[in-house]
């Protein structure tokens, strides 16, 4: 039975089809795990090759990667919220209200959707402490730190702009509070605070326009910048490596040299 699968394996890599779409071809060299990251769209993002001490946890904490995740988390449950969600004041808390018992596992998506947020929160602050931590904003990688600065932005934004959808009490206070804070800005703070509501306080418009930055600018902004991160840390030769691990890896390759020569 798994020579079968494997021969039906192989015959689809070999298929016009399947060249058509991956032109490499199928294979384990080098070569060809590099031409499959750079002939896809997807993958193309990323490098085609990482040092392997860079895969370690002790690296990164794969920090980077979980913030990745819980956005995707969001992305997925705020999809399947939407099925249910009208953005009206009429409507708002009583399909929240649904949601928590009406609807089959309601409470479940909505709790999962809520604390991904939070979590992303937490490992975006985290993932950006240990850049700085590590130096990894220095030359030439500041253009890619200042992306970063404006996703931890961006998941900020997402978080606020999501606390109004619910309509309830608390939602509708804090984003009273939090728009007036804006309007203290100097000289344009009134502005912000006109285009945040829709108008001079929280009603109908504010629940609209929270509702369309939350599900639609937000999330296409975040998606751009998250391509832009990654196709520059590409750019920028892969992960960061402190220059002490690359001075004592220069060193040791010296060392092997003249080993090898003698």
């Amino acid at each position: 039975m798994a020579k079968t699968i494997e021969g039906l394996l192989n015959d689809l890599r070999g298929s016009r089809v399947w060249l058509s779409i991956f032109r490499s071809g199928s294979g384990t060299s080098s070569l060809h795990r590099a031409l499959a990251i750079q002939q896809s769209v997807f993958l193309h993002l990323f490098s085609t090759k990482v040092r392997k001490r860079m895969l370690t946890f002790k690296a990164t904490w794969y920090l980077g990667t979980l913030t990745l995740g819980t956005f995707l988390i969001l992305v997925t449950t705020g999809i399947m919220l939407m099925l249910y969600y009208h953005p009206s004041v009429p409507q708002a808390y009583s399909d929240v209200k649904d949601l928590r018992f009406v609807v089959s596992s309601g409470m479940f998506l909505r709790n999962l959707h809520r604390w991904s947020a939070h979590a992303m929160v937490f490992l975006a602050f985290a993932h950006m402490f240990k850049v700085f931590y590590r130096g990894a904003y220095r030359r030439p990688r500041e253009f890619n730190w200042v992306v970063g600065v404006i996703l931890l932005l961006m998941t900020l934004l997402l978080s606020y702009t999501g606390y109004l959808l619910p309509w309830d009490q608390l939602a509708f206070w804090a984003i009273t509070v939090g728009t007036n804070i804006s309007s203290a800005v100097p000289l344009v703070g009134n502005k912000i605070h006109f285009l945040l509501l829709g108008g001079n306080q929280v009603n109908a418009n504010a629940l609209l326009r929270f509702y369309v930055l939350h599900c639609v600018i937000l999330p296409l902004t975040t998606v751009i910048l998250l391509a832009v991160h990654f196709w520059r840390i590409r750019k920028d030769g892969g992960l960061y490596v402190p220059p002490s691990e690359e001075s004592r890896r220069a060193v040791d390759e010296a060392a092997r040299t003249e080993v090898v020569s003698q």
